[in-house]
């Protein structure tokens, strides 16, 4: 089918959030109040401080506010993959922290595991399902690289299996195909929008005063305390907590840190039962492919296929606007490459298409900080396969504040900081570089070039 076609009647809105049963919208903040703990993010990363901030002490007065609406941003726009891994994949973890990682890995087990037990004892409708992960290989030598990686996911206690071409068509039937990697625990799928409600409304039974639409204007210390303005209002606080995702923030090093880029999403029509039997896939496993432009996709509770990834945009001068939110070029690009991987398909509609920024950082994985002597804490940089890195986040966040004997203080992971990006002009220029060193090297059989092997030589990345 022609792409345009197919995006012919694709409503500009996200999947996930484009719900009859989304809540209202709670107040903003209009005067002057008070917290123990003030967060500032409605995402996963907030929610999650929030909650556990509560949990580990019941009196705590804790507020969270967003610039818009619980989940508008980042946690409702993605995928729904919610992986255990804190450092974006085992290989990309070694390279980073490879005397650490044993400790890293039994701390992403553990956050994954309390994950899932609070969505039980939240009663969290968010269509949980732990059906695992398939990573296909689209290209012969792509499928060639599965069986040291799996050798390493066994190594660290996960379930994998290696899947020839016959095996992986026989579970989920595309012509692409050339192989697979089957994990199948540490790894789940979840309606983003439904977790990040969820969240919400457990923060609030725990006594959490949620504020939205009420953006953060100021940041500032007076004594003891700190302030945090808002356009209508301000909170004292003794502490506040960032988690502000790729948006500007009034900590400078922050900025530096991450770079905001923008990844894009389609979702089609559900499917007919006999569309379902051209494609397979009755184990319903998360998917993603293993270029360097990757596609990551799943099916719905209602058997439509969200379709994202590949086309990783970065804007000049970090530019953030509702605008970018669609992008004409990028979604045509993701219908082509559908049906080429799905041609049984053909016909086929979508119905939403979106976008959303991501803050991307070199390392790919989060990063920790404090600023206000202390008094403040933050992490940013998820990256992609962030989704249950954020509770993890919010976790470490708190010991920053207040428990700096806590164990996991000592990781490298949260100690050490990832290389910053540049400034403009030079940020837009490498990042514009690495995209199309990065469509080189797909497009050579893996193969990466000069520029590539710098980055890799001195730890600098791109990715989404």
């Amino acid at each position: 089918m022609n792409p345009i076609a197919a995006l012919a009647d694709a409503r500009p809105e996200v999947l996930w959030l484009d719900r009859i049963d989304r809540p209202a919208p709670a107040a903003a903040l209009h005067d002057a109040t008070s917290a123990d703990l003030v967060v500032v993010g409605g995402g996963f990363c907030g929610l999650w401080t929030a909650i556990l901030a509560k949990e580990r002490d019941p009196s705590r007065d804790v507020v969270v506010i967003d610039a818009g609406r619980v989940a508008a941003q980042a946690s409702g726009r993605n995928g729904g993959f919610l992986s255990s891994s804190l450092t974006h994949g085992l290989d990309n973890g070694l390279a980073h922290f490879p005397k650490q990682m044993a400790r890293i890995a039994r701390h992403a087990a553990d956050n994954f595991a309390e994950i899932r037990r609070a969505v039980e004892r939240y009663d969290i409708d968010c269509d949980w399902s732990e059906c695992g992960a398939l990573t296909v290989a689209t290209a012969p030598h792509l499928a060639e690289e599965f069986e040291e990686s799996a050798a390493v996911g066994r190594r660290f206690g996960h379930d994998i299996e290696v899947l020839d071409r016959d095996a992986i068509r026989a579970r989920v039937d595309s012509p692409t195909y050339h192989g697979a990697m089957f994990q199948r625990d540490g790894e789940a799928l979840v309606d983003p929008a439904r977790l990040a409600w969820g969240l919400a409304a457990a923060a609030r039974s725990l006594g959490v005063r949620i504020y939205e639409n009420t953006a953060m204007t100021r940041l500032e210390r007076h004594g003891a305390a700190m302030t945090v303005s808002t356009g209508h209002g301000s909170i004292r606080s003794g502490a506040v907590v960032l988690a502000t995702n790729a948006f500007r923030s009034p900590v400078r090093r922050i900025n530096r840190t991450i770079a905001p880029v923008y990844d894009y999403v389609l979702a089609t029509e559900p499917l007919t039962e006999s569309q379902m039997a051209s494609i397979g896939w009755s184990g319903r496993e998360g998917l993603s492919d293993t270029t360097n432009q990757f596609h990551y996709y799943r099916l719905t509770d209602d058997n439509r296929i969200v379709w994202g990834g590949y086309d990783a945009v970065y804007y000049f001068g970090s530019r953030i606007d509702p605008s970018l939110d669609q992008r004409d070029e990028t979604h045509r690009v993701l219908a082509e490459h559908f049906f080429q991987t799905f041609p049984q398909l053909d016909g086929l509609r979508f119905t939403h298409r979106w976008g959303g920024v991501i803050d991307t950082c070199s390392r790919f994985s989060v990063s920790f900080g404090t600023a206000f002597d202390g008094r403040v804490a933050y992490a940013v940089g998820f990256t992609g396969l962030g989704v249950g890195a954020t509770r993890f986040a919010g976790s470490v966040c708190l010991d920053l504040l207040d428990r700096p004997e806590s164990e996991v203080l000592t990781l490298d992971l949260v100690r050490k900081r990832p290389i910053p990006f540049p400034p403009e002009p030079i940020r837009w220029a490498g990042i514009t570089a690495t995209r199309r060193a990065l469509a080189a090297a797909d497009a050579n059989g893996g193969r990466r070039g000069p520029w590539l092997r710098l980055l890799d030589a001195i730890g600098l990345g791109f990715d989404s």
